[in-house]
């Protein structure tokens, strides 16, 4: 059925130099933070265990580890600096603050670090929910108050579902009905 051209080759064997250099063609693409970066590599290494079920992983993971922290150490992957990025991305893009939080644990950065973050960073949760209305085009920024009425429960659950305060979004709908 399948031609030898189509057939998908194996998965090379995750030597030490292997892995580094995965690690440094990501990073070239991607800030990241170090967990990401060791799970970047993990997953490299389960496929490869997957394909050849002999090979034992726990040599390669060591190697994982010790690559991280080089990358670490020449200031390549840093916590901060990743974290730092992603807040301001994520507040250019109209995200809620509980949002924020939860996509950066999700990438290995601590609760210290985030909530340090946001207090350097200027944070008005109104207007990051004003932000996402716009740009999802409901409440205030439907094309009339018939239509702003007619949706105002569907619009309020959007507003919470995304991770705004249920008064945070209430505000922001009642702003234009005014």
């Amino acid at each position: 059925m399948f031609s030898e051209k189509t057939k998908k080759r194996p998965p090379k064997i995750p030597t030490k130099a292997r892995l580094r250099n995965i690690a440094l063609y990501y990073l070239e693409r991607f800030e990241t933070s170090k967990d990401n970066l060791y799970l970047v590599l993990k997953r490299r290494i389960d496929k490869y265990a997957f394909f050849d079920k002999e090979y034992d992983p726990s040599q390669a993971y060591i190697w994982a580890n010790e690559i991280v922290e080089e990358c670490s150490k020449k200031n390549f992957v840093n916590d901060e600096r990743f974290a730092e990025y992603k807040i301001n991305s994520y507040l250019r893009a109209g995200k809620p603050k509980r949002y924020i939080e939860q996509k950066l644990k999700q990438k290995g950065i601590d609760d210290k670090a985030i909530t340090d973050f946001f207090e350097e960073t200027e944070y008005n949760e109104l207007e990051i929910a004003k932000n996402f209305a716009q740009k999802k085009k409901i409440g205030p920024f439907r094309e009339s108050k018939e239509k702003q009425l007619e949706n105002y429960q569907k619009d309020l659950s959007t507003l919470v579902r995304a991770g705004f305060n249920f008064d945070i979004a209430k505000d922001v709908l009642d702003s234009s009905l005014e």
